[in-house]
């Protein structure tokens, strides 16, 4: 039986309906939610600040229960290379490069960066991001137009057409918070919605007035500089991903975060905390452990595959002839830098040094 921490929370076995938690973390990690950006010029929301809310959750659980919260930090402290978000690549004979793990968001401590990572971007040859498509979103919107069917519905289908009544009714509630009518997304896919109710009505809010999440300012910053910007993987080689999931398990995961409501500004923040704290390898155990019940989580082991492991390697291919030539900064989401599949250990595999910063 799940022990219940308090509403909201519970034990951090895997449990039915951690999908949701799941596809929440892939998008922060996919560059897939950079296109939001883009979405922003045809569909603004219009929320009433750009003041964030959200408690952390992880705070609340150590204080009312301290044995729970201890059980996260022992699957935390298993993830292998589960903290720091800075960390320095070593070959002998070429210069260093240099890995940063960051979080698509335009939270201004979050664009702050970690010490030492302004100087390491400042002395490189090369930038490299998930997509250099960032750089030009009405030319990365154009690209997406070539297959409309990686953001769009186009066999006549809306997202009504998947849902009961009662559900429909509630991710138009759910929209009109974020200040977008149901009627101008019904025709998206499943996983772009998704990507409206993972994010606080203050993120999206930020993102139509035109603030650049951490990526994106370090291409920017880049460009200025008059530096080259590399990307590991296309927008359409992302948003592909997505795809290659049913829909059904999108559908749940969509319905799923909108039972969380209000809970899901909570863990927008906790997941920023961790962020900022280096706290990496907690992120994942904090997600099972607040993710709602529900049906059970059927095609997890196919998700985690297409959408982190094998994406990880693919950053770690095209990565290669970059590193070895030296002076690469490389700023990828921090979700890829940890585990046996992530980039630290892939990278090391490839007879780099790769140590830890921050």
């Amino acid at each position: 039986m799940t022990h219940r921490i308090f509403p909201h929370l519970r034990s951090v076995r895997r449990e039915p309906g951690d999908q949701a938690l799941w596809l929440l973390a892939a998008l922060h990690v996919l560059a897939f939610l950079t296109f939001l950006v883009v979405l922003g010029l045809a569909v603004p929301a219009r929320a009433a600040g750009d003041t964030c809310d959200g408690a952390n959750i992880l705070t609340e659980m150590k204080a009312r229960d301290p044995s729970a919260y201890a059980g996260l930090v022992a699957e935390a402290d298993k993830v292998e290379n589960g903290r720091g978000l800075f960390w320095k690549i070593d070959r002998p004979g070429l210069a260093p490069s240099w890995l940063l793990g960051t979080m698509h968001v335009t939270d201004p401590r979050v664009l702050a960066m970690p010490k030492g990572a302004v100087e390491a971007r400042d002395s490189a040859k090369v930038i490299v991001v998930e997509s250099d498509e960032i750089l030009d979103e009405k030319q990365a919107m154009a690209k997406m137009l070539v297959k409309p069917e990686l953001t769009m519905m186009t066999d006549g289908a809306t997202i009504q057409t998947f849902l009961s009544p009662q559900d429909a009714a509630k991710l138009e509630a759910s929209l009109k918070k974020r200040g977008i009518p149901l009627a101008a997304v019904s025709r998206m896919q499943p996983w772009m919605l998704s990507s409206f109710i993972a994010l606080p009505a203050c993120e999206l809010a930020r993102k139509a007035k035109g603030a650049s999440f951490l990526d994106k300012q370090i291409a920017e910053q880049a460009v200025a500089a008059g530096k080259p910007v590399k990307g590991l993987e296309t927008m359409q080689e992302q948003l592909s991903a997505m795809a290659s999931i049913p829909t059904d398990f999108h559908i749940k995961s969509l319905m799923e975060m909108i039972a969380m409501g209000d809970r899901m500004d909570d863990v927008t923040a906790t997941m920023t905390e961790l962020y900022l704290s280096g706290e990496i390898g907690m992120t994942m155990p904090m997600l099972k452990a607040v993710a709602p019940d529900g049906t059970e989580g059927e095609g997890y082991a196919e998700f985690e595959e297409r959408i982190v492991s094998r994406r990880n390697h693919t950053m770690a291919e095209r990565a290669l002839p970059m590193l070895n030539e030296g002076g690469a900064f490389i700023a990828v989401g921090a979700l890829h830098l940890v585990g046996k599949d992530g980039l630290v250990s892939l990278l090391r595999q490839q007879g780099f040094a790769v140590t830890r910063v921050d």
